[in-house]
């Protein structure tokens, strides 16, 4: 009896932290919007692209930012995502570092989050 408690509650937390995840921390299925801006690495290796999402009559406008990998097959990864924001200012200080709206980000490894940024 008290494995199969031990069990339920591991499974129940299971969910819990996953759900958790899905709600709060994944950057992969963040509303695209409208494309604003886009600029390329300087060697071509990447693009981001930013888009503008607008949330709706109760929300402000956000941006996300996806990283764009133009020489090898790969999918995009949302790696920029700030809240009250409507531009993007994007400007690669070198082949794999990117300043998007005066954050800095070494791409493809680094992310900036909104709700994160404490």
């Amino acid at each position: 009896m008290f494995k199969k408690l031990i069990i339920c509650l591991l499974i129940i937390a299971g969910l819990l932290t996953y759900a958790y995840y899905w709600a709060f921390i994944d950057m992969g299925r963040l509303p695209k919007g409208k494309l604003i801006s886009e600029a390329q690495s300087p060697d071509g290796t990447y693009t981001i692209k930013a888009y503008l999402s607008d949330g709706g009559a109760t929300t402000s406008y956000a941006v996300l930012g996806e990283l764009n990998f133009n020489t090898i097959k790969k999918k995009p990864q949302n790696i920029y995502w700030n809240y009250r924001e409507d531009f993007a200012n994007i400007k690669w200080v070198d082949n794999d570092t990117v300043m998007i709206n005066d954050h800095t980000l070494n791409v493809p490894a680094d992310r900036f989050d909104y709700r994160r940024k404490h």
